[in-house]
């Protein structure tokens, strides 16, 4: 397909191309909004806000602590452990300021998870919450890190406030298991001894690593994928470029409710938005609805970014039926398929259309999104500037429009690759640049894309990746166990849900208990499977690989019939 055909796709106002080379770094874009929006808010949480200005303060502190109290140099990477509060900004740019590689790390992940990322990135630094320290206690002495800064949930609000969030936190609601981590500094501690002093401001070039994003991939193995300065900047100059007749630079106020270690969220806004200097309210928990429909009460809010299954959960609560919608002006939707009943439920509620949009950890993430100006519900919408599209099939070969195969991203956004994994690196990424999705896809006449199937066998819970060689890896550890496999069925809440099926070895009897024990040891909470099957045998190839494909056939054909 011609690189012109996408030239004249863009609705009027919107440009066709970004120019990912306009800063030479992260670093210079949160100088530049940090001066330009210094009294603007630029995160809330908890009640509180830090203006840009004051995260451009305490971002600096952090920094002059690594530089004068740690032995860490530019380049080296530091696991960021943190829910949505406003720590995580402050550390995060604090170790950008600092040179470091940023590795983003889920604060709901098992011992097991967090020794793995932490070796294979290579990290030599963890800032991690109070709540996660007796699991950094036990993982910490297996792996390189040597520094450990603990924070607690309330440690950026007032005296009073900390010390009574911190409290019910700790005591009330015990939440904070008991850890032993005497080499831990804890995060004001920190911030008080890095204040006053001045930042070696790092420099890094375009071509850097800024962070490094834990992904499946196609395959299943835990990745790395590297995603440069110049990935990062072009993904918020092509969010802004989509975005620019919608939103007013300084003065939208966008909620975020989905966790900033995923991409989609750290992209948005962290990045896009900070460039554009608008204010992000933190929802540290989305789950708790009470707390999150306070907080939407609180602020006149213009712009929401979410997902299917909290739309679901949002619509289909009367409290939040009730809210003052008058300045949403624009939704927008990604992580996982948008489904038609929730888009249509959205607009009834609050008489605001949700663009849904689409992208992978290995394109930064955003490839493409529907504009507000021009939004087909069922696609995925357009590339987003300076972005090309293709469909391939199976022998590589591009298809013409209007056929069906793997969808194909060439952009600035797309990833430097998978670190220290050049072999994988190589199965995705070809010569020209263009990286393969593990997506089925149909490109439109008009461009607009739609997403048919997923090539791989890969599971997607609200949004999170998942990974059946992952599960079953853990599952066959269980002793009893002879053979496992693990597929994803449709569920009305989370869009898939994980059920297992399991052969038991001969003479050997388990219970459905014995195995969500063994499971819930040793994942995530959303990789815990929702349902386990056991039988005598699985389908597999004359090879004897399981063929999971069949037992998805199977389930669905069950469902139809139900």
């Amino acid at each position: 397909m011609a690189e012109n055909f996408w030239k004249d796709k863009y609705p009027v106002g919107i440009a066709a191309e970004i120019d990912p080379d306009l800063y030479p770094n992260i670093q210079a874009v949160l100088k530049q909004s940090c001066q330009r929006f210094a009294d603007k808010p630029a995160f809330s949480s908890l009640g509180k806000t830090l203006t840009y200005g004051e995260l451009y303060q305490l971002s600096g502190q952090f920094a002059a602590y690594l530089q004068q109290h740690t032995d860490l140099q530019p380049g080296d990477r530091i696991a960021v452990q943190l829910p949505n509060v406003l720590q995580y900004p402050v550390v995060v740019f604090g170790a950008m300021r600092a040179g470091l590689v940023v590795v983003n790390t889920n604060p709901l992940y098992t011992a097991r998870e967090m020794e793995h990322q932490f070796n294979d990135s290579g990290a030599k630094a963890l800032v991690s919450l109070a709540n996660m320290a007796h699991l950094a206690e036990q993982v910490v002495p297996k792996t390189g890190i040597k520094t450990v800064i603990i924070t607690e949930v309330g440690d950026m609000l007032s005296p009073f406030k900390r010390l009574l969030v911190n409290s019910v936190v700790k005591y009330v609601k015990k939440m904070v298991p008991a850890y032993n981590l005497p080499q831990a500094v804890k995060l004001n501690a920190a911030l008080a001894q890095g204040r006053g002093h001045a930042v070696r401001e790092a420099n890094p070039v375009n071509g850097d690593v800024a962070v490094l994003q834990y992904t499946g991939g196609t395959t299943g193995v835990a990745k790395g994928a590297m995603l440069t300065h110049r990935n990062l900047i072009a993904n918020m100059l092509q969010s802004r470029a989509m975005m620019a007749s919608n939103m007013e630079e300084g003065a939208e106020t966008v909620i975020a409710p989905l966790p900033l270690y995923h991409i989609y969220a750290f992209t948005f806004h962290c990045m896009a938005m900070m460039l554009i200097g608008n204010h992000n309210v933190l929802i540290s928990n989305p789950r708790d609805l009470p707390a999150m429909l306070k907080d939407l009460r609180t602020y006149r809010f213009s712009g929401f970014v979410g997902l299917n299954t909290l739309f679901v959960a949002l619509c289909n609560n009367p409290e939040f039926q009730k809210l003052d919608f008058s300045a949403l002006k624009i939704t927008l939707s990604g992580g996982m398929a948008l489904q038609l009943a929730t888009a249509e439920r959205w607009k009834q509620v609050t008489g605001c259309a949700i663009c849904e949009g689409y992208g992978l950890t290995e394109t930064s993430p955003v490839a493409s999104v529907n504009s507000v100006q021009n939004n087909q519900i069922g696609t995925i919408g357009i590339p987003v500037p300076s972005t090309l599209f293709k469909v391939i099939d199976d022998a590589g070969n591009d298809l013409p429009l209007g056929q069906v195969g793997e969808l194909c991203i060439k952009g600035p956004q797309v990833m430097k690759g998978y670190w220290q994994r050049q072999e994988a690196t190589d199965e995705v990424i070809d010569a020209d640049g263009w990286f393969k999705s593990g997506d089925i896809a149909v490109i439109q006449d008009d461009g607009y894309t739609r997403i048919v199937d997923r090539k791989k066998d890969m599971i997607l819970v609200s949004g999170f990746n998942v990974y059946p060689n992952e599960l079953e890896d853990v599952l066959v550890t269980l002793p009893g166990v002879l053979q496992c496999a693990a597929i994803g069925v449709p569920d009305e809440r989370s869009g898939e849900a994980i059920k297992i099926f399991v052969v038991a070895k001969p003479g050997v009897t388990l219970t459905k208990e014995q195995v969500m024990e063994h499971m819930r040891a040793n994942v995530t909470g959303y990789k815990v499977p929702k349902a386990v099957e056991f039988r005598d045998t699985l389908p597999t190839t004359n090879v004897g690989k399981i063929l999971r494909r069949e037992l998805r056939d199977e389930e669905l054909k069950k469902l139809a019939k139900a």
